[in-house]
């Protein structure tokens, strides 16, 4: 999927909203537990109440592996039935990778090439030689970690060198080196506030992946203030929000009316800022 595409999609659903697939087991609604395969059945019956609503989902590979086999079973049943059944919908696998070249060349295999995934989110801690091994496919897309949404993101990411250059404008900056605004995005946290005045200096025209509205506290209507640009260039994302509303058998309905609501609020901002 390409950048304006991408784009085509958020104003045609009036909504950059992700649903995160962060499905674990112990949470799901008991009556699932009878299903042949809990974790697919919980995420399919999520994707058809939610998916006129949203132009992304973001599985996180942590609660699928948390399973084992079982788990990557489900993984990639949910993938594959959102590229056969709704083939607008971005894909973003959170995996958070990133290692030395060869391995990172394994990592961009498994997701881009037997998975056929659009995005990965791609730690750049070890630097360009563990990114650019994802970065050779094209059309598909890297999400680089930045600026994160928890409480721990203070210990390095906002830490200044001695002529004051924050540690994730460094990673910014450098990547813009390995690539442009149409195969790269970046990872900033909704509970970053103003800091996306700071983000957007540097990286004018990048789509951000925004974890962090919802149940960690982050402000949309602060995002949009300080993150929007001319092509909207958010993805935001909510996962317990949605997800985790109820846990009857009337779970979907209930996630597609927190769902709604989310959409509602980002038709407002795209209203107000851009259309």
């Amino acid at each position: 999927m390409t950048k304006e595409q991408l784009f085509q999609n958020i104003l045609r659903k009036k909504s950059f909203l992700c649903v995160g697939l962060d499905t674990d087991i112990k949470k799901i609604p008991e009556h699932l537990l009878k299903e042949e395969d809990p974790i697919f059945a919980f995420n399919k019956a999520i994707i058809d109440a939610t998916q006129d609503l949203c132009i992304a989902y973001k599985p996180n590979l942590a609660f699928y592996e948390s399973l084992g086999v079982k788990g990557w079973i489900a993984f990639e049943k949910t993938v594959k039935y959102i590229k056969t059944q709704y083939p607008d919908q971005f894909i973003i696998a959170d995996a958070k990778r990133g290692d030395i070249g060869n391995t990172s060349a394994m990592y961009a295999r498994s997701f881009f090439e037997e998975l056929d995934i659009d995005s990965v989110t791609v730690a750049p801690y070890m630097g360009e030689d563990s990114v650019s091994p994802f970065l050779t496919y094209p059309g598909k897309w890297v999400i680089l970690l930045a600026l994160t949404s928890n409480k721990g993101s203070h210990d390095f990411q906002l830490t200044a060198d001695t002529e004051g250059e924050r540690l994730f404008e460094k990673v910014l900056r450098k990547s813009q080196q390995w690539a442009g605004d149409d195969q790269m995005m970046y990872v900033v946290g909704a509970t970053q506030g103003r800091a996306f005045e700071d983000i957007r200096k540097i990286v004018p025209d990048h789509f951000l992946l925004v974890p962090g509205v919802g149940a960690q506290g982050g402000s949309l209507e602060e995002v949009c203030k300080y993150g929007m640009n001319k092509q909207c260039g958010l993805i935001v994302n909510s996962s317990r929000g949605i997800i985790y509303v109820d846990k009857s058998e009337a779970f979907a309905e209930a996630s597609r009316k927190a769902a709604q609501e989310v959409q509602a609020q980002m038709a407002k901002q795209l209203e107000e800022r851009l259309l």
